[in-house]
Order: C-alpha cells, then structure tokens, then sequence
C-alpha cells in the first residue's frame, strides 16, 4: 500500500518546518512538566487528564473553524491512533517511567522511531531512502548516549523495560494509523477526534483521576493542563500537520531531537548542567536528523516517473530542460475541417 504525501509549496513546506519544530519543543517540555506531576497522578489518571484537557480545546477550535466531522474513509486511521498512540503509548509510557529511570525508558521508547522509519518503508510504501536509515541510526545512537547519562545500568526491572517497550510500539502503530487517515480528513480533524478516542479508551481511569485531583497540590493540577493544552492538542496538531507534508519516516527522525531539547531545557530551567557525553549524544542527535530530512535529490535520485502533476512542485518547471518539438502545422483543409479559424490545433 502507498500512502500519497501532501504536495507541498515551497513556503508551506517551510511552515510543515516549523510545525515540527514546534512539535518536539512542546515534547520535550512535556518531560520536564511531567517530572513534577508524575508523584501525584497515577499514570492512567495523568493520561486521562491530559486528553480530556486536549480533547476539549482541540474540540473547541474544530467548532470555531466549522471543519465539522472527518470523512467515513478517515476513520479507520483515527480510531487507530486513538487507541494505540493517544491510549496505549500515554498509559504505558507513564507507568513504565514508574519503574525504570529516565535514561533506560529514554532508550527503550526511542525504538519506536525505528519501528515507524521501518514499518512506514514496508507498508506505506514510503521506501528505505540511505540517508533515512543512516539518519535514524546515528539519532537514535545520540539519543541513547543522552538517555543513559546518569541512569542506573542494570537496575531496570523487566516489567518497566516491557511498559515502555509497549509505549514504543504504540506510538509506532499509531503513527502508521494516522498516516492514511490524513489523506482523507485535515490535520485538526484527525487530531481532535484522535484525542477523543484516546480519552474513552482512558475512561476506566477516571474513577482514578477524581481521587488524584482531590489529592494534588494545585501545581500538579496545573501541570496536568499544561500537558492537555500545549503537548498534547497543539503539538499533537501540528505533528498531524507536518506529517501530511512529508513522510513518516522522516517525521520519526525528527523526534529525535526531544532527547536533545529536554537536556538544554532542563539546563537552562531546572539549572541542571549537561554532562559532556549528555552534549556529545545531542550534537550526534542533530546530525543524524539532518542527514535524514536532507531531500532525496541530494541523493542523485530521480523523480517518479508515474507522478501525477500534483506531485510537483509547479515552480520548479518541467524536469527536461529540453523543449518538446512543436507539432506540425496542421494543412489549411484540416483547419476548416475543425472549423477553427484561429488556425490552432484543438
């Protein structure tokens, strides 16, 4: 199965850019925040806080835009990522970050960039480009040396390595859910309803929840709408956004930098100072990611040759820089034949 990618302008492939930038600044500071809520939130109650929260403002900002519901074809794709990422990954994440520390969850939940690369080349029909598989391997390497800076080698229990192994495959079926359902519906639609669908798998959770809000402090509360409000509707928004435009192979790649941002915020906010190895895994981090996004044209790579005129960029001009010959003129009984006195092909 081949999943079509959104052709994108050059300006709007500069805001899919940023839409991802975006993305892994309000991830990354979900780590932070979650860091001080976490104690007083059991992990279903901490998932089923925060996609209500989304749920609702996602909601809110589909009605203003008026987009309605998505279509039927879309659905399938929605209530996949619903469940698998918006459920699955948040509840098992959580708890997994209960039973291991950071640096092994850290680890093992960046499978899950892998997954996506491979499994979105095999059944998306996206290809396994040199420079993606190279990229998401240096990352992911980055990505493992910052995560184990600091953690506890081998006093990860098998159950907490399995949640988070869990949370990594989640978000990897998840995102390959998601990928179709955005060819039929927009990116806010496949967000709020995806949100939505998470918060209902989470239900058996609130009984929990309103026992945990009675309890914390009025800080952890406003952690919890910290994280419905900006990591989950608008990050997972502009996620949505930026993967209708490119493919999720690379989309994963990028998730890499989290790892790296979370290091320079808890830096600069929580004054807690890198190690060397910490900086060198983000550096490595940042070259894997750029190796990935590098265009396929870098490569020597020419395009499709069953391309559709939407797939390319009109700016750019017809691929042969040699003009086609011109027909031949047609003869003056041809023309009154056609009735077309301009003496113009039809």
């Amino acid at each position: 199965m081949t999943v079509r990618t959104e052709a994108v302008r050059r300006g709007g492939e500069g805001r899919a850019l940023l839409a991802a930038g975006i993305t892994v600044l309000l991830w990354a500071s979900a780590f932070v925040v979650i860091r001080d809520a976490v104690p007083h939130f059991s992990p279903g109650a901490l998932a089923l806080g925060r996609l209500l929260v989304g749920a609702v403002v996602l909601g809110a900002f589909l009605a203003v835009r008026g987009e309605g519901f998505p279509a039927r074809a879309a659905w399938p794709g929605i209530i996949g990522s619903g469940v698998l990422w918006f459920g699955v990954y948040f509840v098992a994440l959580n708890w997994g970050e209960q039973q291991v520390d950071a640096g092994t969850a850290s680890l093992v939940v960046n499978i899950g960039p892998i997954l996506i690369a491979l499994l979105s080349g095999w059944l998306l029909g996206e290809g396994f480009p040199a420079r993606l598989i190279i990229g998401v391997a240096l990352a992911f390497v980055g990505a493992g040396v910052v995560g184990l800076t600091g953690s506890h080698a081998g006093q990860a229990p098998l159950f907490g390595v399995l949640l988070c192994l869990l949370a990594a495959i989640g978000c990897a079926t998840g995102v390959l859910a998601q990928k179709p359902a955005l060819g039929h519906a927009s990116a806010l639609q496949v967000t709020t309803f995806g949100c939505a669908v998470g918060a209902v798998a989470c239900l058996p959770f609130a009984g929990a929840l309103v026992h945990d809000l009675a309890a914390a402090p009025p800080r952890a509360a406003l952690g919890m709408v910290y994280l419905g409000v900006f990591p989950t509707a608008l990050a997972f928004y502009t996620w949505a956004y930026a993967l209708a435009r490119t493919t999720a192979g690379k989309m994963a790649a990028t998730t890499y930098l989290v790892p790296t941002v979370v290091v320079l915020m808890s830096w600069l906010l929580l004054g807690e100072v890198p190690s060397l190895p910490a900086l060198a895994g983000g550096t490595l981090c940042l070259v894997g990611v750029a190796i990935s996004r590098r265009p396929a044209r870098t490569e020597g790579t020419s395009p499709r040759k069953d391309a559709s005129p939407a797939d390319t960029d009109p700016a750019a001009g017809p691929p042969d820089p040699t003009p086609a010959p011109p027909p031949p003129r047609p003869h003056k009984d041809e023309l009154q034949q056609e009735g077309n006195p301009d003496g113009l092909r039809r």
